[in-house]
């Protein structure tokens, strides 16, 4: 067991990459809150977690709104006991399109769910994790935000600014020995917001030339994220803080 015992949030885990992490850090021995706006598909995958001899509990929950995050943290401090780890899952994006195409209601979604999010996931889990004596944050990125590619300009510019928000928090939360990471993963056709990434159905043809840019030669999977998460949240990574860890077969444009 890599996270005996921890206690955590995953937001978005009612499907996807969200799901994987949930379920690869209860299979290791954390309690997780699992988090979704979708109560059916929360609720399956905390049954699934527990059906296997895990510990999930399922809160719904809007992650644009302190007050769903209040509940959340106080959940994870009813069930685990304290706060350990965050992990900021939960993501949207507008439809692959020119940047003058993006409505202001869309443009407004992406950096609510985006980063709106982990501003309300800081202000009820920082004293929560203090309280316990430090923790983690894994915010949940995109290579959008290193390497962007057109069609999603405001997507990727959320993911930047997840990104460097993330370092500015590791930096002023260390003395507090609370640690700040993120993930960048690549595209992933199997999850629920691809077609929007990709500008229309994930066919054959689109996937290949998404493939075409990842070294590695295969997409990124829930697994792939999920062992990074682990990594991150584990006592493994305890002097690990401000990074970006990449999962993306080296995608080189």
């Amino acid at each position: 067991m890599r996270v005996p015992g921890k206690s955590i949030i995953v937001t978005g885990a009612g499907g996807g990459i969200g799901e994987g992490i949930a379920r690869r850090l209860a299979a290791e021995g954390a309690r997780v809150i699992v988090n979704d706006i979708h109560v059916g598909l929360g609720e399956k995958v905390t049954a699934d977690i527990t059906a296997a001899g895990g510990q999930a509990r399922f809160v719904a929950g809007d992650v644009t709104r302190g007050a769903d995050w209040q509940t959340l943290v106080a959940a994870a401090q009813a069930f685990g006991g304290r706060l350990d780890v965050v992990v900021n899952n939960a993501g949207w994006t507008h439809r692959n399109r020119p940047l003058l195409e993006v409505s202001e209601a869309e443009f407004d979604k992406v950096y609510d769910v985006n980063m709106k999010s982990i501003y309300w996931s800081a202000i009820h889990g920082v004293p929560a994790m203090a309280q316990a004596g430090g923790g983690s944050f894994i915010n949940i990125a995109s290579t959008a935000g290193v390497r962007p590619r057109p069609g999603l300009t405001w997507y990727n510019g959320s993911k930047a600014a997840v990104i460097v928000t993330s370092k500015s928090m590791a930096a002023e939360l260390g003395p507090q020995n609370i640690r700040v990471n993120c993930i960048n993963p690549v595209f992933n056709p199997d999850t629920g917001l691809s077609a929007e990434f990709a500008g229309g159905p994930v066919d054959e043809e689109r996937k290949a030339r998404f493939r075409a840019t990842i070294p590695l030669g295969r997409f990124s999977t829930a697994l792939d994220v999920a062992n990074a998460a682990l990594y991150l949240a584990s006592d493994e990574a305890a002097f690990i803080s401000g990074v970006c860890i990449e999962v993306d077969g080296a995608r080189c444009v």
